[in-house]
């Protein structure tokens, strides 16, 4: 069994230590550091129980947090990232740690004192990340419960942002960049058929869906096929929505910087169609 040798105590939840196939890690956990102290190991299958940042700028921006975080919240926060994992049963990036808890650091505070962030993008981020959202909403009753805190129903969208980049692995800033052009997408569509989508809809849920899958195919480069005599008939039968779908697909080469497939336009126009019939 493998043993890791303790080199810092840094708090009650936080130890330096020496992993032997990735030299200094730092452990977090609640409670992982109460009674122990330099020289002391710990056995593995404990470790297991805890979380073990590798990456090594990780490691020193969690530590530059550690004296900013009251002890009590630090607790609560690896408590909370404990309960999305166990949620989600998933392996989350590293950042987490620090992103997360550098946001709910301040969230709690700004609740705690009365102040409140809008979130201008939480109905795009409750309709394309549904269940990252209802975690994110799970991880906020578990906040309130532990310190009657009450954070309000924008931090739910911000966090459920954080859980998907930790469990997808992309970057925060590429994830609120996705939640931000869904946003304009759907503005566009309205501004050019005159009607304002029920954000609560199935019909919102479906343009929301179809453009973040959109998105992701232009992401990983994945051309789907085209139909060439479809195309030919939706630009004479349905002018408006072939030619919106060309502008919506024309924002999206702007804001991602990459090439997205004519092919894409065709499906787009007919979802397009579809929802123009039903509100006419």
């Amino acid at each position: 069994m493998t043993k890791l040798l303790i080199e810092k105590v840094l708090n009650n939840n936080v130890i330096i230590a020496e992993h032997p196939s990735y030299e200094e890690v730092v452990l977090i956990g609640k409670g992982i550091g109460f009674n122990r102290k330099h020289g002391d190991f710990i056995e593995n299958d404990q470790v297991e129980k805890f979380f073990v940042l590798k990456n090594e700028k990780e490691q020193q921006n969690y530590i530059k947090l550690l004296p900013f975080i009251d002890n009590e919240y630090l607790e609560v926060i690896i408590s909370a990232i404990n309960l999305i994992k166990e949620i989600t049963n998933s392996h989350l990036n590293e950042h987490i740690h620090v992103a997360l808890t550098d946001h709910l650091m301040f969230a709690m505070t700004r609740a705690s004192q009365g102040m409140e962030i809008n979130n201008p993008f939480l109905v795009e981020t409750k309709a394309l990340y549904r269940r990252e959202y209802e975690v994110a909403a799970e991880v906020v009753e578990f906040i309130k419960n532990k310190t009657g805190i009450f954070l309000p129903v924008g931090e739910v969208g911000f966090i459920a942002l954080h859980i998907h980049s930790a469990i997808t692995n992309k970057k925060l800033s590429d994830v609120n960049q996705h939640s931000q052009l869904v946003a304009r997408l759907v503005e566009m569509v309205e501004e050019q058929f005159k009607f304002e989508i029920d954000r609560e809809s199935i019909d919102y849920m479906r343009l929301v869906r179809h453009l973040r899958f959109a998105i992701e195919r232009v992401i990983r480069g994945e051309k789907v096929d085209e139909p060439e005599k479809i195309a030919s008939l939706l630009k004479a039968e349905y002018p408006v929505c072939y030619n919106l779908s060309w502008k919506l697909i024309k924002v999206m080469q702007q804001t991602l910087k990459m090439e997205v497939f004519d092919a894409e336009a065709v499906y787009l126009t007919m979802h397009l169609q579809r929802l123009q019939k039903k509100f006419k």
